[in-house]
């Protein structure tokens, strides 16, 4: 799940369903604002925690400004026991050795616990604010690659030297050494030269919502290019559940939802995301204008059992972690525990 650090989500459907920003608040009562939902996640049996990285957003046509990622990954290091910590890293805003030493250190005090999400970007206007190259789609891309490289070699060697387009080490040793011997690398994106990224460097591919006819298509593609270099890929789909007691009540809120959509809004979401090649494509499906993810698009919607087989189904295609958030007390009461028992690993 999300770490609830947005300040606030996209407003596509004329209303904003964070009224109270977490901005607004301070001290204990911000701290209680955001660990409430993580304690019950790791209650519940969520076995990731995803702190993402917004730095600028305006909270209309695309979700607002988040706390910063590092801080509050280490914040939620001390509030968690067993949930994995995943961090949304934007190469080109970081330094890659500087982020091996930082992660190994929260690995350390997590005993094992914490991996990058990289993040390549597509929100040019933050890019331009925070002073960061805004490189092509492709450049950055091939900077993230680096940054892999880097991040990766200096866990795995004693002593590690890299000399790269956009990133270079001399000798570098790190210290402390994490806990885990290979670091598990998360990326996102859908773009040709992200699937190549994801089948050449990463471990996990986490992909916008969907149905099965799109998510399966990418989830083979990645895994032919994966196989030419003897690499296996694992994927992560992101869907937003409404579940009520009959199919018929679930999509009667979603129907409510898309008549409320704002469609200047969503017009103005194109244009601000048009640096991202393959994420939030036109579409004719209404559910992917709903949120910033595509996240309705997975049709989590119905009673519990429609929404369980729906999620097999996607087990089936090879997603092995579903993102979700716990927005929905049905779905957490009666589908999560559930999911719980099926045979899954880590």
């Amino acid at each position: 799940m999300f770490a609830p650090t947005v300040f606030a989500s996209a407003n596509l459907m004329g209303m904003n369903t964070n009224p109270v920003s977490i901005s607004d608040f301070a001290g204990d009562d911000l701290v209680d604002r955001i660990t409430a939902p993580v304690h019950l996640a790791e209650e519940i049996g969520v076995d990731y925690l995803l702190v993402a990285q917004r730095w600028w957003g305006n909270s209309e046509e695309i979700e607002g400004s988040t706390y910063d990622c590092l801080a509050a990954t280490a914040f939620f290091a001390a509030q968690t026991k067993r949930m994995r910590l995943l961090t949304a890293i934007h190469p080109g805003f970081y330094q890659p050795a500087a982020i091996a030493k930082w992660g190994a250190t929260i690995d350390r005090l997590t005993g094992g616990r914490w991996g990058p999400n990289i993040t390549t970007g597509w929100n040019e206007e933050e890019f331009h604010q925070y002073g960061v190259d805004w490189l092509d789609h492709d450049q950055r891309y091939a900077r993230s690659r680096e940054f892999i490289d880097v991040l990766r070699g200096a866990w795995q060697n004693d002593d590690f030297s890299y000399d790269g387009e956009y990133y270079q080490a001399d000798h570098l040793r790190l210290e402390p050494r994490p806990v885990q011997d290979r670091i598990q690398i998360w990326q996102g994106g859908q773009s040709e030269t992200a699937r190549d990224m994801a089948a050449s460097h990463s471990d996990w591919m986490f992909l916008n919502g969907g149905p099965p006819e799109k998510i399966g298509p990418i989830i083979r593609d990645v895994r032919a290019r994966a196989a030419k270099t003897g690499r296996t890929v694992r994927f992560g789909l992101f869907g937003i559940p409404i579940c009520r007691e009959t199919d018929a009540e679930a999509e009667a809120v979603i129907q409510s939802m898309v008549d409320a959509t704002d469609q200047e809004a969503v017009a103005k979401r194109r244009l601000r995301v048009d640096g991202a090649e393959g994420m939030w494509e036109r579409s004719d499906d209404p559910l992917t204008t709903l949120d910033t993810n595509e996240g309705f698009a997975s049709r989590l919607i119905g009673s519990p059992e429609t929404i369980i087989e729906r999620i097999l189904e996607f087990h089936r295609l090879g997603v092995d972690c579903l993102h979700t958030v716990l927005i929905d007390d049905k779905f957490n009461r009666e589908v999560l525990p559930r999911l719980l028992d099926l045979p899954h690993d880590h």
